[in-house]
């Protein structure tokens, strides 16, 4: 399967899971920084009919639609030269080691609501709890610090910074917030999970950059990403 056959099955498949398909549409042809106009140039229908889809004034559309919706973001991507598809190549790339799972949401949620569907205490910035998220990327902690470069662990942001990274078989914290704390660009908050005691250290270091801090305590990390994948 082609890079480009992967990135559409991802989109459609997010766009017709989404339980408001209009906004996973909208947000998908801004990641490609693409235009109605140009859409439905593509498409040759009226630009009205991508707005009105967008806008959640039609009818959810068809698959065969959504298909067609996809294929027309790559095919304009290609046309420039494929600057959004060969960004996704990298995280398609990284996604087979470090990122085991990552995902922008069609409407923000809050940290202390993230941290409700993921069993999740906060420990450090609680203050900071109403602080929102769109997005987050789900770790492996030991492959991220060894393997990633300074520009790969910037790819964990995916599309935005105010996202929550989710750091997996944690021991002690140390490490992933010493990562965060050296890098210029900053997640939203940084939720951790496999272990029941954080190293002083790192909620220090939350605490300095003021960022969210917090321990998931959810059975294993399939039932988290599979809670996570339920949000809209």
């Amino acid at each position: 399967m082609s890079i480009e056959e992967r990135i559409a099955k991802r989109i459609a498949g997010e766009i017709v899971l989404s339980n408001k398909p209009w906004k996973t549409m909208r947000k998908w042809r801004e990641m490609f920084k693409i235009s109605q106009i140009e859409v439905a140039s593509k498409m040759n229908i009226s630009p009205s009919v991508i707005s009105d889809y967008e806008g959640g004034r039609r009818k959810s559309p068809g698959s065969r639609f959504i298909k067609k919706f996809v294929e027309t973001l790559i095919e304009i991507d290609k046309g420039r030269g494929g600057p959004t598809i060969k960004e996704f190549e990298k995280l398609i790339d990284l996604s087979a080691g470090a990122i085991l799972d990552m995902r922008e949401y069609s409407e923000p949620i809050s940290v202390k609501e993230l941290c409700s569907i993921i069993e999740a205490e906060i420990i450090a910035c609680a203050h900071l709890g109403g602080r929102k998220i769109f997005g987050h990327t789900v770790v492996d902690s030991i492959r991220c610090i060894e393997s990633l470069s300074g520009m790969e662990f910037l790819k964990l942001m995916g599309t935005t910074s105010m996202r929550a990274l989710i750091f997996t078989k944690v021991s002690i914290g140390k490490s992933p917030m010493i990562a965060v704390r050296v890098h210029p660009i900053k997640p939203a908050a940084v939720i951790m999970h496999g272990t029941d005691h954080v190293d002083p250290l790192a909620i220090r270091l939350a605490r300095i950059e003021q960022i969210p801090l917090a321990l998931s305590y959810i059975e294993n990390v399939d039932k988290m990403i599979d809670r996570l994948r339920r949000i809209v």
